[in-house]
C-alpha cells in the first residue's frame, strides 16, 4: 500500500505553499506547523514531509526548531529537508528529531558526498531529492536549472546503493493538474528495487489511488489538502493497519 506523506512547507516561521517553485507565488496558510502535524497524526498519518525553504535558498537548513517542536509534540517520523549539504547539517538534523533526511543541491553540486551518504548513515536514512522540469535537474531550492537528464542522475546513485527517490516535476509542482505518472512509471520499470516517492500535482485521493496501483512507494502532496481537495479522513482507505 502507498505511504501517505503530507507536506509541510516552512518559509519565514510560516506554513506556505508556492508554485513550482515560484515565491512570487507564494500563499501563506493560518496553521501552525505544530498543529498540523499533530492534525495529520491524529488521522493515523505516521511520517510528515518537512520542508525547510529558508535552508533551501541559503544553502544551509534554517528551520531546526520546528523540527524539534514537530519532533517534541508528535510521534510523527519526520523527513527534513532544504538546505542540507554537510555531515553536521546531517547529524544536527537527526539531533533535532529527524527520522530520515532529503537531499538535492549536494547530489548535483558534490557527487560523491552524497553517495557516501548512503553508506554512512544508511540507504534507509538518505532519500534523493531528484526534481526536474523537462526531464532536466534542478536544485537550489529550484532556482537552478542544469543539463542533466533526471534517469541519468538516479542512474548514478542506484548504482550506489541508493534505495529512495522524491521525484518532482516542477511544472506539476502547486498546479493541481495531476501527477507526472509518464515520468514515474519510466524510473518504476527503469529501476525495479527503487522505492519512489512521487511529489507534485496531486489534486485528488484518485491521482493517489492510481500512484498506488503503479507501484508507487509513497506521495507526498501539500496544496490538495490545504486548499481542501483531499480531506484527509478520505485518506483512511491507505492508512488502515496491515
Amino acid at each position: 500500500m502507498i505511504q501517505i506523506i503530507p507536506s509541510i512547507a516552512i518559509n519565514e516561521g510560516k506554513v506556505i505553499r508556492l508554485q513550482q517553485g515560484d515565491f512570487s507565488k507564494e500563499k501563506v496558510y493560518d496553521q501552525s506547523p505544530i498543529d498540523l502535524a499533530k492534525s495529520f497524526e491524529d488521522h493515523g498519518i505516521e511520517v510528515v514531509h518537512l520542508v525547510d525553504l529558508d535552508g533551501a535558498r541559503r544553502g544551509q537548513p534554517v528551520n531546526y526548531h520546528i523540527l524539534e517542536a514537530i519532533s517534541g509534540y508528535t510521534g510523527l517520523k519526520i523527513d527534513f529537508t532544504g538546505g542540507i549539504h554537510t555531515d553536521g547539517d546531517i547529524s544536527k538534523a537527526y539531533e533535532y528529531g529527524a527520522s530520515y533526511i532529503t537531499a538535492a543541491s549536494v547530489a548535483v553540486t558534490r557527487k560523491e558526498l552524497f553517495s557516501s551518504w548512503i553508506i554512512s548513515y544508511g540507504r534507509e536514512k538518505i532519500t534523493l531529492g531528484a526534481d526536474a522540469i523537462n526531464g532536466k535537474i534542478a536544485f537550489r531550492g529550484w532556482q537552478k536549472s542544469t543539463d542533466l537528464n533526471i534517469i541519468d542522475h538516479i542512474e548514478y546513485f542506484y548504482s550506489r546503493g541508493l534505495k529512495y527517490v522524491k521525484i518532482t516535476d516542477i511544472s506539476k509542482d502547486g498546479t493541481m493538474e495531476g501527477p507526472a505518472f509518464d515520468l514515474y512509471q519510466q524510473v518504476i520499470e527503469r529501476f525495479p528495487d527503487i522505492c519512489v516517492l512521487a511529489s507534485g500535482g496531486v489534486r485528488s485521493v484518485d491521482d493517489i489511488k492510481r500512484l498506488n496501483d503503479m507501484g508507487v512507494f509513497a506521495v507526498i502532496f501539500g496544496k490538495a489538502f490545504y486548499e481542501g481537495q483531499i480531506k484527509l479522513n478520505e485518506l483512511e482507505e491507505f492508512l488502515v493497519k496491515a
